[in-house]
């Protein structure tokens, strides 16, 4: 792959195998040669979790203390009578088969979905649609429930869910780089406690095997974080 003079000369101020402290690879990173947007920060991490084995797939929610700095469009899947409540918690959109039907017909103008549990019998005709797209409302996410009012206020302050994907990791934008470096390092490493705190019984020892830290356009930097056993 061809890659810009900017991200060449962003190679250059990085030791590609040295493990640095999460402050010092945030520092790092703002000191990159940056692009003329507000880059995302960007966590991914490796896990020892097998994704082919059903007790040991991750999945979860972190709340980001300082927010995401990204303005989320939130759909509510839910009975007419729970139209009101979801709205004057934030929602952008709410309903029931009306606005199922919308998205099944090819509507995407949102960030994240919650539902009712009564509603997900409809809602599940449309995994095609959401799951491959990370918008899949779960239990384990906290996104089925009947608490709306909540779930919307969780998903507009700054709520974000993971999940391993099929080569065993996980991938998430915690922070925009222009956050103060503090707010950065805050927000990952609620992603990364959020992330063990989430580890399936059917892994034994630690989960994560390795962490990196990367802006959208900036080249990955290795990061030294440490679990406990559990």
């Amino acid at each position: 792959m061809k890659r810009s003079k900017r991200y060449r000369e962003a190679e250059k101020a990085v030791e590609k195998e040295k493990q640095y402290l999460l402050e010092k690879a945030v520092e790092l990173l703002k000191s990159l040669p940056q692009a003329k947007f507000d880059e995302t920060v960007e966590i991914s991490v490796k896990l020892t979790a097998d994704p082919k084995r059903g007790d040991q797939v991750v999945r979860g929610s972190a709340r980001m203390p300082k927010g995401t700095g990204k303005t989320k469009r939130v759909v509510v899947f839910c009975e007419p009578e729970k139209e009101a409540e979801a709205k004057e918690a934030g929602a952008d959109f709410a309903g029931g088969k009306e606005l199922i039907d919308k998205v099944s017909s090819g509507w995407l103008e949102f960030d994240y979905c919650i539902s009712t549990p009564s509603m997900m019998r409809l809602v599940s005709r449309l995994g095609r649609i959401l799951g491959p797209r990370g918008l899949m409302p779960s239990p384990k996410t906290g996104s089925v429930t009947d608490n709306l009012a909540f779930a919307v206020k969780e998903a507009k302050g700054g709520k974000i869910d993971f999940r391993m994907d099929k080569t065993g990791c996980v991938n998430v934008g915690v922070a925009k780089l222009s956050f103060p470096s503090a707010d950065i390092v805050e927000n990952a490493n609620a992603f990364l406690q959020a992330l063990v705190a989430a580890k399936p019984a059917g892994v034994k020892g630690k989960l994560i095997k390795s962490v990196s830290i990367s802006t959208t356009m900036s080249p990955g930097l290795k990061v030294r974080w440490e679990e406990s056993a559990g």
